[in-house]
C-alpha cells in the first residue's frame, strides 16, 4: 500500500502521484468510480505501472454538479474556485452564480477572472456584466491571458485552486500561461488514459510550487445543483443572508407568501432582479 494523489481523472481510469514523483495507472474497486482530480488516495500497486485505489482520505471539499438523474465530480480538497469569464464571447450570467453557489455550498473560496481584457471596445459591457458581482464583494480579477496570464499567481499561491468556465472564455491559453509545458503534460496523460482524442474531458492537477496546486477542468455548458438542500441555496446567496429568518413564515419559499423579507427587499432595489430571478430557477431545480 502506498500513498498518492489523483492528478488525472477521466471515466473509471485515474493517474496517481505516489510521493517519489512516479505516478501510476489506478482504477477504483467495484463498479462505482466516486474518485475526483485532487483526491488523496490509498493504492495498491498490480505491476506494469497500474494500481488499484483501496481508500480515498477524508475530503475537505467536493465540487461537483449533478441533475436528476447523476452527478458528475469536478475536483476535491481544492480551497479556491476560479471562475473563468471573457469579454468575448459573451458569457453565462446564471452559470456564473451557479458555480458561485456550488463554491459557497463547500466553503470554497471564489475567484472571478475577466479574461481577453485587451479587447478593450467589449471591456465596459463586461464589466457592467460583472458589476452586481463586485457590489457583493466577490473579488474580481482582470487580465489578457495571452499578454499577463501570470498576473493572477500570486491569487493563487497558498491554494488548491480549480479552474472553471465556459467553453471559448481562453481558459487553456490562461493554464498555458500559469503552468509552462501544460499542454505537453496533457498529452502525456492523454496517451496513459488512452485517450488522445479527448484531451480536454478530464480535469488534470498541475503543481505551482510547493504550496500552490491548479486543477484544470473541462469547459462547462451547465451546473446542475439539484443535490443541494433550499437551505444551503438561500445561504449561498450572500444579499440574502441579513434577511434570512425575518419572513412571517418560517417555510417560506420566497414566492408569493406575505411579509416576505426577500421579495419586499426586492421591491425596494436591495436585490437585483437577475439574482432573484436565478435563485427561483435554482429553488424549483432543487425543491
Amino acid at each position: 500500500m502506498s500513498r498518492g494523489l489523483v492528478v488525472a481523472a477521466h471515466g473509471r481510469q485515474y493517474v496517481v502521484e505516489c510521493a517519489d514523483g512516479a505516478t501510476r495507472l489506478c482504477f477504483p474497486r467495484g463498479k462505482k468510480s466516486e474518485l475526483a482530480c485532487g483526491d488523496r488516495v490509498e493504492i495498491a500497486a498490480t505491476g506494469d505501472g497500474q494500481g488499484v485505489v483501496e481508500k480515498i482520505a477524508e475530503r475537505t471539499s467536493l465540487l461537483y454538479r449533478s441533475n436528476e438523474f447523476r452527478q458528475k465530480l469536478i475536483a476535491a480538497n481544492v480551497t479556491q474556485i476560479v471562475v473563468v469569464v471573457a469579454t468575448e464571447p459573451s458569457f453565462s450570467d446564471e452559470l456564473v452564480t451557479r458555480c458561485l453557489v456550488a463554491a459557497a455550498s463547500q466553503d470554497i473560496r471564489p475567484l472571478i477572472v475577466l479574461n481577453k481584457c485587451d479587447l478593450e471596445e467589449r471591456l465596459p459591457a463586461a464589466r457592467e456584466a460583472l458589476a452586481i458581482y463586485r457590489r457583493l464583494g466577490y473579488p474580481i480579477v482582470e487580465l489578457s491571458a495571452r499578454e499577463c496570464g501570470k498576473a493572477l499567481l500570486p491569487w493563487l499561491h497558498g491554494h488548491t485552486s480549480v479552474l472553471v468556465g465556459q467553453s471559448g472564455m481562453g481558459k487553456s491559453t490562461l493554464l498555458n500561461a500559469l503552468v509552462p509545458g501544460a499542454n505537453a503534460a496533457t498529452r502525456e496523460i492523454s496517451a496513459a488514459l488512452d485517450s488522445g482524442k479527448h484531451t480536454t474531458t478530464h480535469a488534470r492537477l498541475y503543481h505551482l510550487d510547493e504550496s500552490s496546486d491548479l486543477i484544470d477542468s473541462p469547459g462547462l455548458q451547465e451546473f446542475g445543483l439539484h443535490h443541494l438542500d433550499l437551505g444551503t441555496l438561500e445561504a449561498a446567496f450572500p444579499e440574502f443572508q441579513p434577511l434570512l429568518g425575518h419572513c412571517r413564515f418560517r417555510d417560506c419559499r420566497h414566492d408569493r407568501e406575505p411579509d416576505c423579507a426577500l421579495r419586499a427587499a426586492l421591491e425596494r432595489g436591495e436585490i437585483e432582479p437577475r439574482r432573484f430571478a436565478c435563485y427561483r430557477t435554482l429553488h424549483a431545480e432543487v425543491a
